[in-house]
């Protein structure tokens, strides 16, 4: 069994990881990434939507945007569109964006492998499914909502969203995102992105309601074949979860490591619109920053990454938890009426109207999620 030391172990390599490890690297660190997948950003897990400023973040945004995105329109019911302009996005190749994260890491000179799951963290030892085993002082976390290092030291995503998704002909092309919001769509929505001549077509729903995916998913795409918008043929198909709980505490020890969580393992996504993407690259751009502060005698970096955490993301969870938790309470009683369901959706004004601090980063970050 080989086994090898490095200063930070990354664990998972999306978007968070990938970010985290350049960082980290680039601090002069001995980094070494591990991801299940046998390739970056494969199988692709995304509608592939990300808002135009997530391009000050990183280039890889606009190198891999493959259509702009000028509006949102949402249907809601039977009822006719409403149209959010402007609403500046791009829709990216994620696989291809995933893949040209990990080469800035790699030519930052992290040591990335594929295909290599972890099966055991056992402190600060980390066991690797070819039988690699590696000792690290800082483990980051970035493998997703169901996180194997969150839950090594108990810190664990409890609520998730589940989610199907097609890939098919687009007959027309388009350039917003198609928002489509029901009663039947339990604590989630559905939606149509363009991809030039393709488009992703999925559904979100509560984990309990996963069992309902697969005929709301025909049903939808049945009445867009009917409407003369896509083609009946799937090219595509996938899905996965997304967490909707909030953030949850990003650190910990384990045995002379420190755990640092980033991305969906840290429960950043949005629980309404289940954008993720950007606190994805942003908080794995602190995470490496934090381990780098950590092994510099910095024992209060991991509280530091917590509560910047916070200040960026914590008002725009909080107000999009707020919204799903009343919206799932109105199912428990009843169905939601159209007015209930636009009023938890970020297209409209009743979304943001109830304000939750005064936080100017938190609502910079509330508005980017939009």
């Amino acid at each position: 069994m080989q086994c090898q030391n490095c200063d930070v172990l990354v664990i998972g390599l999306g978007p968070a990881g990938a970010v985290a490890a350049a960082e980290a690297a680039k601090a002069g660190l001995k980094t070494i990434g591990f991801d299940g997948k046998s390739r970056a950003g494969y199988p692709v897990q995304c509608a592939e939507f990300v808002p135009s400023l997530l391009t000050n973040e990183t280039l890889a945004a606009y190198h891999q945007s493959q259509q702009l995105i000028d509006k949102m329109v949402t249907f809601v019911e039977d009822e006719l569109p409403d149209e959010k302009i402007p609403f500046s996005g791009r829709i990216i190749d994620r696989e291809k964006f995933d893949a040209e994260l990990c080469e800035i890491a790699k030519n930052c000179g992290a040591e990335l492998h594929f295909g290599k799951k972890l099966i055991k963290l056992d402190g600060n030892k980390a066991v690797f499914s070819d039988g690699t085993s590696v000792i690290a002082k800082v483990i980051i976390g970035a493998d997703g909502p169901h996180s194997f290092v969150g839950k090594s030291v108990g810190l664990i995503n409890n609520e998730t969203l589940e989610t199907r998704q097609i890939t098919i002909q687009l007959l027309s092309p388009i350039k917003s995102t198609d928002i489509y919001l029901s009663a039947k769509y339990i604590g989630g929505y559905g939606w149509l992105f363009p991809k030039n001549e393709t488009a992703n077509l999925g559904i979100g729903v509560a984990h309990e309601k996963r069992h309902l995916l697969k005929p709301l998913l025909e049903e939808l795409h049945s009445r867009l074949i009917a409407e003369g918008r896509v083609g009946s043929e799937i090219l595509y198909t996938t899905g996965g979860a997304i967490p909707v709980g909030g953030m949850i505490k990003p650190y910990a020890k384990s045995g002379d490591a420190t755990i640092i969580l980033a991305g969906d393992a840290a429960g950043l996504t949005n629980p309404i619109s289940g954008a993720g993407i950007p606190a994805a690259v942003v908080s794995g751009r602190m995470a490496g920053e934090t381990a780098a502060s950590l092994l510099n005698g910095n024992i209060e970096a991991a509280e530091d990454y917590e509560q910047e955490l916070h200040e960026l993301f914590g008002t725009s969870l909080k107000r999009a938890r707020a919204h799903f938790e009343k919206l799932l309470a109105i199912h428990k009683d009843g169905v939601p009426n159209p007015a209930q369901l636009r009023n938890g959706w970020i297209a409209y004004d009743e979304y943001w109207s109830e304000k939750f601090n005064n936080d100017a980063k938190g609502e910079t970050y509330d508005l980017l999620e939009a």
